[in-house]
């Protein structure tokens, strides 16, 4: 693949917790522009576990809501 290929946003969510600004939602948002022939189907099991995959989403969990979505053409 192309290193444009791949793109990815993050938006992450603050609110007011206990009086102190605190991180509550990140939104991961991933373009995908995948070449002729490739296999969607794995693209799209690795997307459907990527959150419980990720090294920073783990080190979240509890504290933070990791969401996600994707455009794959």
């Amino acid at each position: 693949m192309a290193n444009d290929a791949i793109t990815v946003t993050a938006e992450g969510t603050n609110e007011v917790v206990d009086r102190v600004v605190t991180l509550t939602r990140i939104h991961v948002h991933y373009t995908i522009r995948l070449p002729k022939g490739a296999p969607r189907d794995k693209v799209d099991r690795a997307l459907e576990t990527h959150v419980a995959k990720c090294p920073t989403a783990a080190s979240l969990k509890g504290a933070v809501e990791v969401t996600w979505s994707a455009d794959v053409t």
